[in-house]
């Protein structure tokens, strides 16, 4: 049983895109009469995720419960940011009853989940679980694994050589620290996918861990919260590639904001972000664009060259429409990208 006086939290991980703010703000949603609190990690300086949390915001997780802590890797800044975060909403007039934090897409759970021990908290919180979406039809296409064809080449030259890639990394660490393995998007994914995607997740797991569909991020929280695993005390069945190292760095990784003008056609601006995706290998694209004679904002949201856009809320600011793109270094030539975009940005 988990001690009462210990706040539980929640640790959401996945890669860019898998549906981790999808999935918690159908727990903020359904809070099972539970006063909850978010902490909303990004890696790039545009908060796109945390104001889609806001927008979801009740009585039973008021504005004030959500804290956005953007630009940076949650676990890389624990004294400077998490530690203090944490102690703001434990000083809270009405403590939550549970913590939910959304890691980057690019996190490597283990390290936070070390932060725990910290002696300013450890007595006060305890991980309740780790839960790790993995997006179902990006997996079954081997999207994470090393290319097979380079492998088996490089293995025919130096079968000593790491044929690890950064996001083969990044996917298999945060498998190997979950509680429970969420296949998001499995109606994309359709059946074969889901069972690809099974068979993947399987393969990359150390000990026995449930795996269930999602789609929509829709699921029983009783299914997801209230795991009791104490994940902070059991560290060592969580292996990671990182294991043994001083700190951890995201140097195959950056981001690029990019300012657009008002559009007038979302289709046409969908259809040019999906082909820049496809020809700059882009990971993530999410942002707001304004469209003329629309007062709602156009919410755009890519993983890959999968482009969503939808009208999510009115203007309350400035009319600026930006986008943040996330791609591993090599591939993120800003000048490109912006050239790229502008004559389809461009409104008549």
């Amino acid at each position: 049983m988990t001690d009462l006086n210990k706040i539980p939290v929640t640790v959401i991980t996945g890669f860019l895109g898998a549906g981790k703010t999808t999935l918690i703000r159908h727990l903020m949603a359904h809070p099972q009469g539970k006063r909850l609190a978010v902490v909303v990690n990004e890696f790039g300086a545009l908060g796109v995720d945390g104001d889609l949390l806001r927008a979801c915001a009740d009585e039973n997780c008021p504005e004030g419960n959500i804290v956005e802590l953007a630009n940076g890797c949650i676990c890389c800044t624990v004294a400077d940011d998490f530690i203090p975060t944490i102690e703001r909403l434990m000083a809270l007039p009405e403590r939550p009853d549970h913590i939910l934090i959304e890691t980057s897409g690019l996190a490597l759970p283990k390290p936070l989940l070390k932060a725990f021990d910290w002696p300013a908290i450890r007595s006060r919180i305890t991980v309740d679980g780790v839960i790790a979406l993995a997006d179902a039809e990006a997996v079954a296409a081997g999207r994470f694994a090393p290319d097979p064809a380079a492998v088996a080449a490089q293995r025919a030259a130096d079968d000593s050589l790491d044929h690890e890639t950064p996001l083969s990394e990044v996917f298999e660490d945060q498998i190997a620290c979950a509680d429970i393995v969420l296949l998001s998007k499995a109606d994309l994914a359709g059946e074969a996918g889901v069972a690809a995607a099974l068979a993947a997740v399987h393969a990359e797991l150390s000990r026995p861990v449930p795996i269930l569909p999602l789609t929509e991020g829709v699921i029983d929280p009783r299914l997801v919260l209230g795991l009791d695993a104490r994940a902070e005390d059991d560290l060592s069945a969580r292996p990671s590639h990182h294991d043994g190292a001083e700190d951890h760095e995201h140097d195959d990784f950056d981001t690029v904001v990019l300012d657009l003008p008002e559009i007038d056609d979302p289709g046409a601006l969908a259809d040019r972000l999906a082909r820049l995706a496809r020809d700059h290998r882009l990971l993530r694209i999410k942002g707001h664009v304004a469209v003329q004679g629309k007062p709602m904002r156009l919410l755009v949201q890519a993983v890959g060259d999968r482009v969503r856009h939808q009208y999510d809320r009115p203007w309350s600011g400035p009319r600026a429409s930006r986008l943040v793109v996330i791609a591993e270094k090599s591939d993120l030539d800003p000048a490109q990208l912006r050239a790229a975009l502008a004559p389809a940005s461009a409104a008549p």
